[in-house]
């Protein structure tokens, strides 16, 4: 990212390209360099804002809290209004919080492998087990670093390029430094606890749903069901991808992104 720069503010943000602008949230334990296959692609056509999540990647001393009132008004602070918002996996959570709350003024809202609750319920039978995500927390404080890549494996079962996918995701976690403490569990916590269903019927912008349709994590039926409970949101399957679509299949990924943006107004 030869063009990248960083402001000096709380949360670190990259900026990479130019055109209307587009919001990158990532996922647990990682950080926005994971998602250097769309850099590559969308560059040309927007104005990309890059963000580590608090307490990952360079924002592991940021000193803002990792819960979604917390994440969403740091996002929301340094990103201009009027921008697509897109988050994958926690990332989607932080960013629908940010569009649905209005903390984002923003005029699109993209979930990528994310949906507005993960875990399971009599009313939401698509969600994860509440015990893996238990479990998780559980080992945490023993073996992080064997926590994360339990959870590595997790994101790329099911994939078509299993091995490439988690390759790439090994490479990539702590590219930029370890997380802070407190951060993947707090993080966890999030993603157990959260259930923004009931945000959806009034979320006031476009939305694109982008599924991998062998998600082990967010199970395609669960976003299926979200974007329709969004007045026009628009559902896309990525055959044969995982919970990472972005990294086995960027160019059908930043295509839908692409084609929703221009429909975004």
């Amino acid at each position: 990212m030869a063009d990248a720069h960083a402001r000096s503010v709380s949360l670190h943000h990259d900026i990479v390209g130019a055109g209307p602008d587009l919001v990158l949230l990532h996922g647990w334990a990682m950080h926005a360099g994971v998602f250097a296959p769309l850099v590559d692609r969308l560059s040309s056509q927007f104005t990309l804002h890059l963000l580590d999540l608090p307490g990952h990647g360079r924002s592991a001393g940021a000193g803002v809290p990792l819960d979604l009132d917390a994440a969403a008004r740091a996002a929301a602070d340094v990103v201009p209004g009027g921008a697509i918002w897109l988050g994958w996996s926690l990332g989607g959570l932080v960013a629908l919080h940010a569009v649905a709350s209005g903390a984002a003024n923003a005029r699109g809202l993209v979930m990528l492998a994310a949906s507005p609750r993960f875990v399971r319920a009599d009313d939401w039978p698509a969600g994860m087990d509440p015990e893996v995500f238990a479990g998780f927390a559980r080992h945490l404080a023993a073996d992080w670093r064997g926590t994360v890549d339990r959870f590595l494996a997790l994101e790329v079962h099911g994939s078509e390029h299993v091995r490439e996918e988690l390759r790439m995701l090994r490479a990539t976690v702590f590219a930029h430094g370890e997380p802070a403490p407190g951060a993947l569990s707090d993080g966890l916590a999030v993603l157990a606890g959260s259930d923004l269903r009931a945000e959806l019927p009034a979320l006031a912008v476009p939305s694109l749903w982008i599924a991998g349709r062998r998600d082990r994590v967010v199970h395609p039926e669960a976003m299926h069901a979200a974007a329709a409970a969004v007045p026009g949101g628009r559902f896309v399957e990525v055959e044969r991808a995982g919970h990472a679509p972005f990294l086995t299949h960027a160019d059908v990924v930043a295509d839908a992104i692409a084609d929703f943006a221009a429909d975004c107004r």
